[in-house]
């Protein structure tokens, strides 16, 4: 989730860690797999949510769709919404 910046509070899913700083994060939607938004480490709230699908095709090299980003972020909708 994104905590900084035109798209706060916005939910993203990590598509790849740059280094210890940044990572690119795609929302399949605006910022979509082909085209992923560098971010900040700093400007995100990590949820502890992952998916498997997603998680597993990203390690095996395979092309993880938009459309599985997109579905995978109305499935947690919710989830994140209230400061712990």
């Amino acid at each position: 989730m994104s905590k900084a910046g035109h798209d706060s509070e916005e939910k993203f899913v990590v598509t790849c860690i740059i280094n210890v700083q940044y990572v690119y994060i795609s929302d399949g939607r605006l910022k979509k797999v082909e085209n992923p938004k560098k971010k900040n480490i700093k400007h995100c709230r990590l949820l502890n949510v992952i998916s498997d699908d997603i998680k597993n095709k990203i390690e095996s090299g395979r092309k993880v769709t938009n459309s599985e980003i997109r579905s995978f972020i109305k499935s947690i909708n919710g989830y994140g919404e209230q400061e712990v």
